[in-house]
């Protein structure tokens, strides 16, 4: 019983893990598009002032892994076979495309112009300035990654892994009682020359009770019997 319950617990145990994966690189992601990515001091027409944006005003794919990740856990846990390896492919997917467009940001950062867009300033024609990046965008990496790497154990590891409300599904035909008619259970007894009214003798075999005897002259003792 233990070797046959092995491969259920570490179904459970991958279940448990893909979940936990998604519901953490989720708030990471989250969490790291939050902060600021971006700053750069400007001049505008009432001196210099700070410019900042934040992860969800320069990229907002990282936002939308968030959300997918966090449907995913719901979805895990109620979906199996092919849906699940669906799922956790596109999960896959959507985290390489955020890693990508993460990266690509943070290689080519917003022209200050567009952070004083941005915060809502209003800079002085030409004025140039330099750009800076916080290290929150580290975070949102780490979440993406996390996301994709659950997303592959779910795609290539899905079978075993338990389903929400499995254990509950209705039983098979097979295992249902099967439902008798007591009128049409005594009109079967009457044809077999059985008294639907006397129930078997125990421990007796159906067919040789008292009642089922023939009783024609010469056969089993009856009256005229030689």
């Amino acid at each position: 019983m233990t070797v046959a319950a092995a491969p259920a617990r570490a179904g459970r145990r991958r279940l448990l893990v893909v979940c936990a994966a998604l519901a953490v690189g989720a708030l990471a992601t989250w969490g790291g598009a939050r902060p600021t990515w971006f700053s750069v001091t400007v001049p505008t027409v009432r001196g210099d002032a700070l410019a900042t944006a934040t992860g969800t005003q320069v990229q907002p794919v990282p936002t939308a892994l968030a959300l997918l990740a966090v449907a995913g856990i719901a979805a895990t846990v109620a979906v199996s076979g092919a849906a699940r390896r669906v799922l956790g492919g596109l999960l896959a997917l959507v985290a390489v495309a955020t890693v990508w467009a993460v990266v690509a940001t943070l290689v080519s950062p917003p022209a200050p112009a567009r952070l004083a867009q941005l915060a809502g300033l209003t800079v002085t024609p030409g004025a140039v300035g330099e750009v800076s990046g916080a290290a929150a965008p580290v975070l949102t990496l780490a979440g993406a990654v996390l996301v994709g790497a659950a997303g592959v154990l779910l795609a290539l590891r899905e079978n075993g892994m338990p389903r929400l409300g499995a254990r509950y599904d209705a039983p098979t035909a097979q295992r249902r009682p099967r439902q008798t008619d007591p009128d049409r259970t005594a009109w079967e007894d009457l044809d077999a020359g059985r008294d639907p009214t006397v129930g078997p003798t125990p421990g007796t075999a159906p067919g040789t009770g008292p009642e089922e005897i023939d009783d024609r002259p010469g056969r089993g003792g009856g009256e005229g019997a030689v």
